[in-house]
Formats: C-alpha cells, sequence, structure tokens
C-alpha cells in the first residue's frame, strides 16, 4: 500500500497538478493539505473520476486538510484536535481507511518568532502531541502524515545556519518533534535513509529548487505496530519542477502487507 502526503499549496489552483500526479503515480491514500478553499469549494468530481473517495476540512483562503482513497471507504474518526487551541483553523482531519488509521495534519508555520503566530504553534504542536499518545497506546496501525513545517535536524534543511532564528527550526519546535518521536513513532523517511540528503520543500524565490536549497518538512510517521511493516519511502520531487507546482513535493511511503 502506497500512502503519500502532498501540500498542494491552493487545491483548486493546483488542480491540474495533482490530478497529473495522481494518474502518473496512483497512491492508495493520500493526505492533502493547504487545499485554501472553503468546504463547499473542494473539487471533489474529478477527483473522483480518477477513483478516488475524498475527505475534506475546508476553509476559506487558508489551511484545509482531506483525505482521499482509492482503496476502500474513508471512516472519519475526527475532525480537529481535541481542546484545538483555534478550532476554526481546518488543519487536523482523520480516519480509518483500509485497516488502517491515517491523521493528516497541517501543522502551524508560526513566523514570525517571537508572537502570536509562534505561540500558537507550540500550543498547536502540544495538542498534537497529547492526542498522538493516545493513537499510539490504542494499539492501533497508525500513520500521521503532512505538513509539519519543522525541520527535525541539520540534515533536513539547506545551510542550517541560516534558520536558526526561524519558527520551523527553532529549538522549542525541534524539541516538540522530538518529544512527539519519543512516544514511539518512526521518521519513516529517515529511518530508511538515515544519512541522505531529502527535501520536501523548495521555496519560489531565489532558484531555490533549481539550486536544491531545501527544506524537509512534509513527514510521515508510523505507530510501532505499523512500523515492520514499512517497505520502501521516497519523495517525488519531479512534481516540484511542473509548472504550475507547488512548492512542495509529494511524500510517500509503501508498507508490505499485514
Amino acid at each position: 500500500m502506497k500512502i503519500a502526503t502532498y501540500n498542494v499549496n491552493g487545491v483548486n489552483g493546483r488542480l491540474p497538478v495533482l490530478l497529473r500526479w495522481l494518474e502518473q503515480e496512483a497512491p492508495d491514500i493520500v493526505c492533502l493539505q493547504e487545499l485554501k478553499a472553503p468546504q463547499e469549494k473542494f473539487p471533489e468530481a474529478p477527483i473522483r473520476d480518477l477513483g478516488y473517495d475524498a475527505l475534506w476540512h475546508g476553509q476559506k483562503s487558508w489551511n484545509g486538510v482531506a483525505l482521499l482513497s482509492r482503496v476502500g471507504e474513508i471512516h472519519e474518526t475526527r475532525r480537529g484536535l481535541p481542546d484545538d487551541p483555534d478550532p476554526a483553523q481546518s488543519r487536523y482531519i482523520e480516519a480509518a481507511v483500509n485497516g488502517i488509521l491515517v491523521g493528516g495534519l497541517y501543522l502551524p508555520n508560526g513566523n514570525p518568532r517571537p508572537g502570536p503566530k509562534f505561540d500558537y504553534k507550540l500550543a498547536w504542536f502540544e495538542r498534537l502531541i497529547a492526542h498522538a499518545v493516545t493513537l499510539v497506546e490504542s494499539g492501533l496501525p497508525v500513520v500521521l502524515a503532512g505538513d509539519f513545517n519543522v525541520m527535525p535536524t541539520e540534515k533536513d534543511v539547506y545551510k542550517p545556519e541560516r534558520w536558526l532564528d526561524d519558527a520551523l527550526f527553532a529549538p522549542e519546535v525541534r524539541a516538540l518533534h522530538a518529544r512527539l518521536l519519543a512516544q514511539g513513532w518512526t521518521d519513516s523517511l529517515r529511518s530508511l535513509h538515515p544519512d541522505a540528503t531529502i527535501y520536501t520543500f523548495w521555496d519560489y524565490f531565489r532558484n531555490a529548487f533549481a539550486r536544491d536549497a531545501g527544506l524537509r518538512i512534509d513527514h510521515l510517521l508510523l505507530s510501532p505496530v505499523l512500523a515492520d511493516r514499512l517497505a520502501d519511502a521516497g519523495v517525488d520531487r519531479q512534481v516540484r519542477g511542473w509548472e504550475k507546482s507547488s512548492d512542495h513535493a509529494p511524500t510517500w511511503i509503501c508498507l508490505r502487507d499485514a
């Protein structure tokens, strides 16, 4: 089973890119972020035409998350985190799909730091950690996938010295990410490629993609009972080079059958 996460940076504006990627790569389950579309404007019909069921949590102009499946029905279990510090923001959706519980998330950016946006990022991350431990303790096979807006280590950022003051690389945020992993989650890409230079995001400015000046901020975390099924993981970085692409590239894992 192939599970992917993709920050589309506007699902309607990038729809041709999304549909092209879905048709070419045919992931089984997909987590989407930054829909930037209200609930009624999600492009359900063309996605269903490719054989995908869809569940989404939209928001006008900002945020928004969705789950797609071509391997069975999507059974929603949660929309938003428990005690979300700002439930008006659409950042988390969770569902059971084909025997796996999938949590799709879009963690706040948090810039500028310091400030209220950074405080919100820390508060939201704390709520994610609190919910994630209940998922681990459930003993279920769980994937937490999405745009975490954090580079966990210096390996995950081009020229880390330039990011020391940024909310995506702040010590407080990296410490929260480490706390999350310490619950027993496996960072899929790093598990299989511990020393590789892997990026999932390249800014539109300063020719970043051509220079490979990127960040690894899109992650797929596996609960303990699912980790031993991890067979492969990678990034469809070629998609970032397509015309009118998102500034992110789809990131994916392949799981062995149970």
